[in-house]
């Protein structure tokens, strides 16, 4: 858990074009996110094979992944320590819908639907810390060395400053981020959280795709639990489990459902129970008792949701949403939305806070993906940060060179808004602010009367199409409120032929 803290705080810009870790390490490391990327787009990220390991650890060690190592099981397990309630030893069959959500996404990936980033552990922390936990923790502390450093007592002042520039130095972001539907996903997290009060590990039990998928592979694990004969079938080893392994009190267990955390083994008055390696075990793994219509029915459901989330005009050919500004780097829309498992770790690491999480502009399949808002931020011309933290090659990875001539847009001027053009006033900040070498956006010299037919020399700024990147920095910086007199469109952007304004 420290070490995935580290990291995380680590997605930040340092004053540099380069992070100096591997923050997206966790992600790489995700078997499921493999699957599902080479099902939906046919190919993977190179990073990504590194889940392979995974995969021959949790067949020699079992869930020892969901037992030891996954950030969003420490959470559970944290929140769960508050619940005073023991468990009953009570077993539900809850335990078989993460199995069905599982076959849901698989299924539905093969059919190029990419929708496991919405349900995958390690997305959803990485994701809800990103957008919610992380901006709300910035504002906290700023607020509580805000509120002393008000008091104007020195001694404190001293004190708090000194812990504030430490924390502000390795913890804080660079401002306060704020992000679009950040209280949606903090309540959807707090909410999973919260489910620990009802029932310890309630997502890792009953939820959890990636549980399910470790947990298919452990069913033949090395490593297995012995019970010998001196068991008196207390129930001890049924109570103090923090899974679904234990069936019932006659020693039967769950292969699958065991995330190795040998509280079985610790608790037992008898010692009766241990883990060891045998072959044995893995030669005779416990059923996982489905359904045969219920998982043709998950099936069923993966299939179905392919159509029913493409009927929407953003699926049509030759159509596109001028908002959805992707940022520089990106594969072509419908390519990007195969590989795109919205994490999260773009959005965390945009300079500038313009990376947002989409909800319905890009359709449900492309909820929470990343969109460029430039009225929040624009996309910094000298930053190539957020293709260093994409995990799966969303978005590319671009030389500096080559992304300050990628175009994601083309800035488009409202008349009725520009003060040159309605007001007759001077204003130049789109032209000051504009970053290409040869100036994207130039004036036309014009006079213009006023109501009292005063002659006013002004600069009316128009677009040049053919250097404008479409950064966005001058709809950011634009004073007029509201909506701005520029604003930048998805058209143009290099990576569609058809998204054009001219036709060739």
């Amino acid at each position: 858990m420290l070490l995935f803290l580290f990291l995380f705080f680590q997605t930040e810009s340092k004053g540099v074009d380069e992070l100096g870790y591997p923050v997206k390490l966790f992600l790489d490391f995700d078997p499921l996110i493999l699957i599902t990327t080479l099902f939906s787009a046919h190919t993977v990220a190179v990073a990504f094979y590194l889940s392979l390991a995974m995969i021959v650890v949790t067949a020699i060690f079992g869930r020892i992944f969901c037992g030891w190592v996954c950030p969003l099981g420490t959470l559970n397990n944290l929140t769960g320590l508050m619940r005073n309630k023991k468990h009953s030893g009570t077993i539900k069959g809850w335990y078989r819908l993460k199995y069905y959500l599982l076959i849901l996404l698989v299924v539905s990936s093969l059919f190029t639907l990419q929708l496991v980033g919405l349900m995958d552990p390690l997305c959803l922390a990485i994701r809800s810390l990103s957008l919610s936990v992380n901006p709300l923790f910035n504002n906290a502390v700023r607020a509580f060395f805000d509120s002393l450093y008000d008091l104007h007592v020195k001694s404190i002042s001293d004190l708090t400053e000194a812990v504030y520039a430490v924390i502000k130095n390795s913890m804080l972001s660079f401002e306060q981020p704020y992000f679009r539907q950040g209280s949606f996903i903090g309540f959807l997290f707090f909410g999973i959280l919260a489910l620990n009060l009802y029932e310890s590990r309630f997502w890792c039990k009953y939820l959890c795709p990636l549980g399910a998928f470790l947990g298919i592979i452990s069913r033949y694990s090395l490593l297995g639990r012995n019970v010998s004969e001196g068991c008196n079938s207390c129930g001890l080893c049924s109570v103090n489990c923090q899974s679904t392994a234990a069936s019932d009190h006659s020693g039967k267990w769950k292969k699958s459902e065991c995330m190795i955390c040998m509280n079985c083994d610790d608790i037992c008055p008898q010692k009766a129970v241990s883990f060891g390696f045998s072959i044995s075990q893995a030669a005779k793994p416990f059923t996982i008792d489905l359904g045969r219509r219920r998982v043709m029915a998950s099936a069923a459901a993966g299939l179905l949701s392919v159509p029913l989330i493409r009927s929407n005009p953003l699926s049509r050919k030759g159509f596109s949403e001028p908002t959805v500004i992707r940022p520089p780097g990106s594969l072509s829309e419908t390519e990007f939305l195969k590989r795109c498992i919205k994490c999260g770790e773009c959005m965390k690491v945009c300079i500038t806070n313009g990376l947002q999480p989409a909800l319905f502009e890009a359709g449900i399949e492309g909820l929470w993906s990343p969109v460029l808002v430039p009225r929040f931020g624009y996309c910094e011309f000298r930053c190539t940060l957020c293709g260093q933290v994409c995990p799966t090659g969303a978005i590319k990875k671009l030389p500096l060179e080559e992304k300050m001539k990628t175009r994601i847009g083309l800035a488009m001027i409202d008349k009725g808004r520009c003060l040159p053009y309605a007001h007759s006033t001077p204003c130049i900040v789109c032209e000051e602010v504009c970053p290409t070498p040869k100036k994207a956006i130039w004036f036309e010299h014009v006079i213009v009367q006023d109501r009292e037919g005063r002659k006013i020399a002004v600069k009316q700024p128009r677009v040049d199409m053919n250097l404008c990147i479409g950064c966005g920095i001058c709809e950011t910086k634009c004073p007029v409120r509201g909506r701005p007199a520029i604003y930048v469109s998805s058209v143009g952007e290099a990576r569609s032929q058809e998204n054009q304004l001219l036709l060739n």
